[in-house]
């Protein structure tokens, strides 16, 4: 088993899996991959009995071929992968059609059951087509019971098979891990004898190679070449061209923040690396499909292809956390002697690593002398580890000064034990003849620690993003503030949302790639990923995460859907047919009640919840109402019947209990009543619907009004009413039928006493017409001379009766009051 080298081929297959040219496979890793053919199923099955004999038969084949391959000799890591895959794969299909026979099964079972058991001695003979149908289920119950049984024991031994092979993958990784080498004086002789020959048998490959793409596949080869150019300009300048913002760095400023400098560091390094990713598989590509690469020297481009790639990645990265000629975009605390020099270490450890590995594949590819490769990975392992030493003895932290020119500071204290630990440990792992341990350990210091540098900066990246007001300073807040002029708190809640999808992109593009490094194969992984995204399992239940994304994005594709149909039904027809507003608001309730419904639904059943399995809840639910909730339900009930009886709609003016203004929103729960002082009432739908409610504009807005007035005594009254008639009719918005009356009511203490009564057209019209009424009145009175008297109040004084209005009687003396008692008393 080959780590690194899967790891590298790996990185590259992640991101166009699906590349496979026929005859060309096993090129990005050299290993035959076999090719077999998914279990057939009948176009038009007979029945499901039929087909339960052919999957079984090709269940069986396929078991016995995947058992062969498994037990092959020196079958690799790859093809064990694949081969689990496959076997996984068969469960899955035998699952599928276990479910679907236990399906039939109940079926069968409740037919029987509506059939009843047949008739026993001495009772009724049945119909003969109910005994022949009886019959019929029972025999095919009993042969889907052993089709189901022979299916289940075939699932089990796929599954058995599954796990024998995770088991020898284990066994395999730790022997080719652990496995020890004696490395004597012959070793290293026959390796250096076999590296002449090595390169002069790589030469004249390559040189035949290239005469005979040239003879014989010279178009192809010019084709491969000028769309691989196309690819590169296509992704690399294109990739740029959209991008270019976040790739560049602003030398202009002087002290970038450093939310700044991780947002260009973590996108930069993505967005240069799937470009290169992309134009690197599609070179491969083109040149495979074009038949130009012959079966040996396939591994060879693409392992080279793969190391243009770590090198790039790992320079990149390098580059931008230690940024050795822009100290101001640097992302930790080094001098500019540190920063030069850890980088310099860091870009050779990749090189190193890297032509390790594409060495190693050149030595396979020509059947070169293991100890060559012996040879090789001891020296690359050594210098790993010396060069892990080296950097223990630096001084690269930043001065206290903080002046990036001035001599560094060494490293924290526990930080250089770490890095000579780690460097002798390599070096004693080789030494000690563990040459693959020492090697997989190399390449997880440089690549692996690469990929978790680059996630913690985008970890890093995304909190500073998501915290408060951070969002707002940095130029996509700006753009979007300018744009869209989007508030504070919105651009805060886009901040928070960056944030999480930036930890996103952080983990799905290192955890695959980790997972690649330490061993793993791209079918491990996409197995891993389709079980988590669709069959996690609780116990007895089996959740989906896509079902259930799929649930919500339909769910709010129904809201959404509702919300429009709202919006145009009440646009397009009702407001053109002049519709009252209180039929439109109880039409759009009831739209959006309806269409959420039937949102819910369709979101549940798609997220792969049966409706059917919530009786139980529903059981509960309504042990739970007839308790706790019943004030919920009755509210809700309440706003259904109002919103269909419709005893007040919205914008009428009610009054109930207390209360009294105009019907502003009609909710599930309660009512919104505003008052004339501007306040809001939430009044619960039961009160509504259980008290009593007067309602000013039920049936129209028309209202009566009356208006008191006394004259005084001596006045004519006829004179009065027929100029209480005259302002009326003369006065805007009083309606002239029903006609104006005036009521010579009665005689008060102090005047006499008439009331005017006319009709408005429209309610909220009756307080500012009233008061034109009476100001009008006033008027008129005055230029008549006609007196509204105060009211008086006899007093007697020494048996003489004096007439005191009220108002002077308020501004008498005190000694008046005496005298007058006083009085009264002598009489």
């Amino acid at each position: 088993m080959r780590s690194f080298p899967a790891a590298v081929a790996g990185l590259l297959l992640l991101f166009i899996s699906s590349v496979a040219v026929p005859g060309v496979g096993a090129s990005l890793i050299p290993s035959a991959k076999a090719q077999t053919t998914p279990v057939a199923q009948p176009a038009n099955p007979e029945s499901l009995t039929a087909r339960a004999r052919v999957l079984a038969a090709e269940a069986r084949k396929k078991l016995d071929l995947l058992t062969a391959r498994a037990g092959a000799n020196n079958v690799e890591d790859i093809q064990l992968a694949e081969v689990k895959a496959e076997a996984d794969d068969l469960v899955a299909q035998i699952s599928s059609f276990l479910s679907e026979t236990k399906q039939r099964q109940d079926q069968i079972q409740a037919r029987l059951k509506e059939l009843g058991e047949p008739p026993k001695d001495g009772q009724p003979a049945e119909a003969a087509v109910v005994t022949e149908e009886r019959n019929r289920l029972t025999a095919e119950r009993t042969e889907i019971t052993a089709i189901s049984s022979e299916m289940g024991q075939l699932a089990s031994t796929a599954r058995g098979l599954s796990d024998k092979i995770t088991e020898q993958r284990r066994r395999l990784f730790s022997a080719t891990i652990l496995k020890h080498t004696d490395l004597s004086p012959a070793v290293f002789s026959d390796a250096a004898s076999a590296f002449l020959s090595e390169i002069k048998a790589f030469g004249d490959t390559m040189a035949s190679w290239l005469s005979f793409a040239w003879k014989f596949k010279k178009l192809s080869l010019l084709g491969a070449v000028i769309l691989s150019m196309g690819a590169a300009l296509l992704f690399l300048a294109g990739g740029y061209r959209l991008f270019g913002k976040m790739v560049t760095r602003d030398l202009a400023m002087e002290n970038p923040p450093y939310i700044t400098r991780l947002s260009f560091a973590f996108w930069s390094l993505i967005i240069q690396t799937m470009s290169l990713s992309a134009f690197l598989l599609s070179t491969f590509f083109f040149l495979a499909s074009f038949n130009v690469l012959r079966p040996d020297i396939a591994p060879i481009v693409a392992s080279f292809l793969g190391t243009i790639w770590v090198v790039f990645f790992v320079a990149r990265l390098a580059g931008l956390i230690f940024s050795p000629a822009h100290p101001h975009w640097r992302l930790i605390r080094l001098s500019n002697r540190g920063a030069r020099r850890l980088y310099r270490l860091t870009m050779l450890m990749a090189v190193i690593n890297s032509l390790d590995y594409w060495l190693s594949e050149i030595s396979e590819a020509l059947n070169s002398p293991v100890a060559l490769t012996i040879t090789r990975s001891v020296v690359a392992t050594v210098l790993i580890g010396v060069i892990l030493i080296l950097m223990s003895f630096m001084k690269p932290v930043l001065a206290e000064d903080k002046d990036p020119h001035a001599q560094g500071r060494p490293w924290p204290r526990g930080f250089p034990l770490l890095l000579r630990l780690a460097g002798g440990v390599l070096i004693l792992a080789v030494l000690s003849g563990y040459v693959g341990l020492a090697r997989f350990v190399a390449m997880q210091i440089v690549l692996t620690g690469a990929i978790v540098v680059t996630m913690y900066i985008g970890v890093l990246s995304g909190r500073a993003v998501g915290k408060q007001g951070a969002f707002t300073k940095t130029a996509v807040g700006r753009y979007l503030a300018g744009r869209y002029r989007l508030s504070e708190i919105a651009l805060d809640q886009i901040g928070l949302g960056a944030g999480l999808g930036i930890y996103a992109v952080a983990l799905l593009f290192g955890l695959p790639l980790i997972l690649l490094t330490w061993g793993f194969q791209i079918q491990d992984i996409q197995a891993g990923a389709v079980r988590l995204f669709t069959q996690i399992s609780i116990g007895s239940i089996s959740i989906s995460l896509i079902g259930i994304l799929v649930g919500i994005l339909l769910f709010v594709a129904g809201y959404f859907v509702t919300r429009f149909v709202q919006s145009w039904i009440d646009r397009n027809v009702m407001a053109r047919g002049h519709v009252d507003t209180g039929v439109r608001n109880s039409v759009k309730t009831g739209i959006g009640y309806i269409g959420v419904a039937v949102a819910v639904i369709i979101g549940v059943s798609a997220a792969g919840i049966d409706l059917s399995s919530l009786a139980l809840v529903a059981s509960a639910l309504s042990v739970g109402i007839g308790f706790g909730l019943q004030n919920i339900v009755s509210n809700f009930v309440s706003g259904l019947i109002l919103l269909v009886e419709r005893p007040f709609k919205v914008g009428d003016h009610v009054v109930t209990g207390t209360t009294e203004g105009i019907v502003k929103r009609i909710s599930v729960r309660a009512t919104e009543i505003e008052t004339f002082r501007k306040q809001t009432i939430i009044v619960p739908n039961s009160d509504l619907i259980n008290a009593s409610v007067g309602n000013w504009t039920h049936k129209n807005r028309m209202q009566r009004s009356e208006i008191p007035v006394g004259v005084s005594y001596g006045s004519d009254a006829r004179k009065v009413m027929a100029i209480l008639l005259d302002i009326a009719m003369t006065t805007p918005n009083v309606l002239h039928n029903p006609e104006p009356h005036v009521d010579f009511i009665g005689f008060g203490g102090s005047s006499l006493d008439f009331e005017l009564r006319f009709h408005l057209a429209d309610i909220s019209e009756g307080i500012a017409t009233r008061a034109a009424v009476r100001v009008e009145i006033l008027r008129r009175f005055e230029e008549e001379g006609i007196e509204i008297p105060y009211p008086h109040q006899d007093v007697n004084i020494t048996g003489t009766v004096f007439t005191v209005p009220a108002r002077e009687k308020a501004r008498a003396p005190v000694e008046n009051a005496t005298n007058t008692a006083e009085g009264e008393m002598n009489a």
